[in-house]
């Protein structure tokens, strides 16, 4: 097992796991919360694990109450009505990528390791980093790396990626890093570059088109009083989860209904965010931007 689970007990805590319920584990990763979600569960229960990642599936345990799902978490409702398991008591999702990709230069992922820019989480997808870099306009190309990387110099790096690739396109990491150096003070290079090479996982991967896809249907699936647990790592995430929660929607502005009563789904178990304690960051690194939210679904009226 290569994946270092985050926020591990407080997430098994907030699912509040029922020995015989069904559960979900929508990011099944290096498998560190299902193993923990399967031990809580008696012989009756069952846990449907998704992934979309084709290396994921060697992780899975030897378990008979685990179902995998070699698919993004986009699909939540179709799987889990094909194996019969609507409605379910919880669901978790941590929207990291696992460290194993991280540190995997194949993948295009590390910013330590040169290799083709790809960074599909499933290669059933078509368009990956290079298609990204290669064929997007300036403006598009400045957009994302503003929008999805945060990164406040992004017409610098635009234009000199679209620079770059009219003397050759890109094909691996290193090219990419060595055309944006320019734009990247020396002491935040890691931090910038990081940012940067989030912002194309996001865009090839539509990250948040299939968040908010997911978080739509876990209302659909979880019975009242069932437990939402979203593990996020940047504020783009966090934001959608957390105006979701709230109010049902990802602009955070909550309906009403004719008698002017709220028209939501879920509540929040605890209003305020969790993170991970200093113990937690000093053992893994890649916990410090973490941020965990745990809802319930509202009795149905």
């Amino acid at each position: 097992m290569y994946h270092n689970p985050v926020l591990l007990h407080k997430s098994i805590d907030g699912l509040r796991i029922h020995p015989g319920g069904i559960y979900v584990d929508a990011t099944f990763g290096g498998g560190g919360h299902a193993r923990a979600i399967l031990e809580k569960l008696g012989p009756d229960g069952t846990l449907v694990a998704f992934d979309q990642d084709p290396e994921a599936e060697a992780n899975k345990p030897d378990d008979e109450r685990l179902i995998f799902v070699n698919q993004n978490f986009r699909y939540l409702k179709n799987f889990l009505r094909l194996y019969d398991k609507v409605p379910v008591d919880g669901i978790l999702a941590d929207l990291g990528v696992s460290s194993h990709q991280f540190d995997e230069g194949a993948r295009g992922f590390s910013i330590r390791f040169d290799g083709p820019l790809d960074m599909r989480m499933g290669k059933h997808q078509e368009i990956t980093a290079a298609d990204v870099l290669n064929e997007y306009s300036q403006e598009e190309i400045q957009q994302i790396i503003r929008l999805y990387g945060e990164i406040k110099n992004s017409r610098c790096m635009a234009e000199q990626i679209v620079s770059r690739r009219k003397q050759k396109p890109f094909e691996t990491t290193f090219e990419l890093i060595e055309a944006v150096e320019k734009c990247i003070p020396p002491t935040r290079r890691n931090k910038m570059l990081a940012m940067l090479f989030q912002a194309l996982r996001i865009e090839v991967n539509q990250e948040l088109e299939a968040l908010k896809a997911f978080l739509e249907q876990t209302v659909d699936v979880l019975k009242p009083g069932g437990r939402l647990v979203v593990i996020a790592y940047h504020s783009l995430e966090d934001r959608l989860v957390k105006n979701f929660i709230k109010t049902g929607n990802f602009e955070g502005k909550v309906q009403k209904d004719f008698f002017g009563n709220d028209l939501v789904e879920m509540k929040p178990v605890v209003n305020k965010v969790i993170v991970p304690d200093e113990e937690e960051i000093m053992r893994n690194s890649r916990a410090r931007s973490a941020r965990m939210r745990v809802a319930e679904k509202l009795p149905e009226s």
